[in-house]
């Protein structure tokens, strides 16, 4: 018996067909992503015989409000935080047993959580350059990633170092992006199915999260129970950038743009900006960054708020 995804839906597209021949990479920018947006994909892969790969960004170990609770600490230094990724490490681990995933199939990068974004921007030929080489090493027919409408800043700008590291490849992979925090975009998307059991199996490593359900259960498994969708066509490229802020906020609005050639950043009164008649804004060409390129709106003051508000686009 299959479920997890309405029949007829003429939104999706036609599921692939795995083999023994498939090898799937997933880019999870956090511990847990493998199993909320892929949980279903990795064991269909895996039933067909095919090959998975889990690339795991971060440790997850900036991560404090569960720590704090789960330890009953108010501080959290620099071992601490080592110790929470560790065992948030061990937790990955036994939630890819669930998912017929060898534990020596997980690749650590041990990218900054929370702080993907800032690494992109001002150091991201070293990100770039370690994608590449992990994709050079497995040679992925399929690679499911971050949407880059994802609001989690790790998440999109791991989309961007992910197309980044593919730009130029002879062999494109297939991609699926997937979404976790924020809206579905338009496109055409492909639909996962999963049987009673491999369900059964993505609750189970689901549970295996546990300093991660421990305050926020409810929402994890409400995550995990959405149908598996992952964008087949990637969004087009704009011209314009699809942002106009109110005046008031510019002084404290940086707009970044990240490329083949590498990333530059303004604030936005100093951006390379021209102002079309009918209000929008496009990058002017002398911001010389080459393509494919990403262009990201940020707000510089202090907020609580972790997700992004106007995120990223790719421009043409």
């Amino acid at each position: 018996m299959r479920a997890g995804v309405a029949a007829g839906d003429p939104s999706l597209a036609s599921e692939p067909a795995f083999s023994a021949r498939t090898r799937l990479l997933v880019v999870a920018p956090h511990p847990d992503d493998e199993t909320i947006a892929t949980g279903l994909l990795i064991q269909r892969v895996r039933a067909a015989g095919g090959e998975v790969r889990i690339l795991m960004l971060t440790a997850g170990d900036n991560n404090p409000w569960p720590q704090r609770w789960l330890e009953r600490r108010l501080w959290i230094g620099a071992a601490a935080r080592r110790r929470w990724g560790l065992r948030r490490r061990e937790e990955v681990r036994h939630a890819l047993h669930h998912l017929d995933v060898p534990e020596q199939a997980m690749q650590l990068l041990g990218w900054p959580d929370m702080g993907v974004t800032d690494a992109l921007l001002q150091r991201g030929e070293w990100l770039v350059a370690a994608l590449a080489d992990v994709l050079d090493r497995f040679m992925p027919d399929l690679v499911a990633l971050p949407g880059l409408a994802d609001r989690h800043p790790d998440h999109a700008a791991a989309h961007v170092s992910v197309r980044l590291a593919l730009a130029g490849r002879a062999m494109q992979p297939q991609l699926l992006t997937y979404l976790i925090h924020g809206r579905e975009v338009p496109g055409r998307q492909l639909g996962i199915a999963g049987t009673t059991g491999q369900l059964a199996n993505k609750s189970a490593a689901l549970a295996a999260h546990r300093s991660q359900m421990a305050l926020s259960g409810g929402r994890m498994r409400r995550l995990a129970a959405r149908p598996e969708r992952y964008g087949v066509t990637l969004p087009e490229a704009v011209g314009l950038l699809p942002w106009q802020p109110s005046p008031w906020l510019q002084p404290w609005l940086r707009l970044s743009v990240v490329g083949v050639a590498g990333a530059r950043s303004w604030r936005w009164r100093d951006a390379p900006l021209r102002r079309e008649p009918d209000g929008r804004f496009r990058l002017r060409p002398d911001a010389g960054i080459g393509e494919p390129r990403f262009v990201r709106l940020a707000s510089t003051l202090p907020s609580p708020w972790i997700f992004d508000h106007w995120g990223w686009c790719e421009l043409r």
